[in-house]
């Protein structure tokens, strides 16, 4: 389920980039109507150092927090972690096992 949350996460990014135009520099506005209210803030990407992918991840994620908290979780940790939405994997380690 962890390999889900990350894959949903590169979904995501590819529908940004590809929102913007495919330009980096350009920033997206940001919906705040959509978010589901995660207010944590995401661990620190250096901390999974020993993995590449879930390194960059973590960074996609502390980069697009308004986009992930926009995305409802299917890795059904709402119930055990009382998750929020997807970025709530995001604010520890959940996402990176």
């Amino acid at each position: 389920m962890k390999k889900f949350c990350t894959f949903l996460v590169l979904i995501a990014v590819t529908i940004l980039f590809a929102a913007a135009g495919g330009a980096p520099a350009q920033k997206s506005a940001k919906d705040e109507s959509l978010r589901m209210g995660e207010k944590r803030s995401t661990l620190d990407a250096n901390i999974f150092s020993y993995n590449a992918r879930i390194k960059e991840a973590y960074q996609v994620a502390k980069e697009i927090p308004w986009v992930l908290d926009s995305i409802h979780c299917f890795c059904y940790c709402e119930q055990a972690y009382k998750h929020k939405s997807l970025l709530s994997c995001y604010v520890d380690d959940h996402a990176a096992a």
